[in-house]
């Protein structure tokens, strides 16, 4: 069954778009799909299209991937514009603003584990929702502080929210509102958390509209918020959604052939392979494999049109 677009939300202001893989894993059908409608979305609206490697995250990151994945996105014709971004040569960037935010007091550290994360998130609060943080070292009095500090425990850096709510528009799933709470900006190994990072790289790349998975969703307004707290351009979103196996479930190696290499082993040619696709949001028939100009001015007609929903 298609999870066919309906539109929900305005067009951005600015059409420039990106995809973001990170290279721990080989891309799957349902990546593949999310890359090509970002692509078809940015080039619909003759905007710039940007591949960006997520590559912070050294201890999985596999190198041979990038080439894998920049490769997937050749074979499906999804060119880009630019220079291959990689995050791991940005961390001067981040760690300016992280400076930034410091000097605002914004940021504090923390030393909680998983398990007391967990625990405290079991515990009934109000406003927040489940498995966010719920500011156990926000306010530590100094001996708590140096009772921590002597433990040998390398803190992590939180963001002091205050439980500030964000609202948006999405274009795919319309008025979403989020409780933001002290998300991490970086992690107790000195890597910079994704929500951090992935602000600063939006506003340098100039994105003007965010096309990803529903997955991350939630994700949206602590990302909107920063980018507030730093002045930084608010980009648009819209969050498609995930492709799912047989049994209605996330897309996974149970479900068969769900890479671009697998299904080209049986046979498929990059084409048939972009169609299905197409054909899972409704931009293609079953079975059709339209070019890329075909699939734009598909796109275009759609996301031109007054909205639907």
């Amino acid at each position: 069954m298609a999870d066919v677009l309906v539109l929900r939300g305005p067009e951005p202001a600015c059409g420039d778009g990106r995809f973001a893989p990170s290279p721990t894993g080989s891309l799957h059908l349902g990546n593949l799909r999310t890359a090509l409608l970002a692509w078809l979305f940015a080039r619909s609206a003759g905007g710039r299209f940007q591949v960006r490697v997520e590559d912070l995250d050294a201890a999985r990151v596999r190198e041979h991937l990038v080439a894998e994945q920049l490769a997937d996105l050749a074979a499906l014709g999804l060119d880009h514009d630019g220079e291959i971004v990689r995050q791991s040569a940005r961390t001067g960037l981040y760690e300016e603003a992280l400076a930034r935010l410091e000097r605002d007091g914004l940021v504090y550290r923390c030393w909680c584990t998983r398990a007391e994360i967990r625990d405290a998130a079991s515990a009934p609060h109000e406003h927040l929702p489940d498995g966010a943080y719920h500011g156990t070292c926000r306010e530590l009095t100094a001996a708590q502080v140096a009772e921590r500090e002597a433990s040998g425990r390398p803190p992590a850096l939180r963001l002091r929210s205050r439980s500030a709510r964000e609202r948006f528009v999405d274009r795919l799933r319309g008025p979403v509102e989020g409780v933001v709470d002290d998300f991490v900006v970086r992690r107790n190994d000195g890597a910079f958390a994704y929500n951090f990072a992935v602000v600063i790289d939006d506003a340098g790349q100039a994105i003007g509209e965010v096309v990803r998975g529903a997955d991350l969703l939630d994700c949206t307004p602590r990302q909107l918020w920063l980018g507030r707290r730093l002045g930084l351009p608010r980009p648009g979103f819209a969050h498609v959604p995930l492709m799912c196996g047989a049994g209605g479930e996330r897309l996974s190696k149970r479900d068969g052939a769900i890479t671009l290499r697998e299904r080209l082993e049986l046979g498929q040619t990059p084409q048939q392979v972009r169609g299905l696709l197409a054909s899972s949001v409704g931009l293609a028939a079953a079975g059709e494999a339209p070019p890329l100009d075909e699939l734009i001015a598909r796109t275009r007609d759609l996301l031109h049109s007054p909205v639907t929903a």
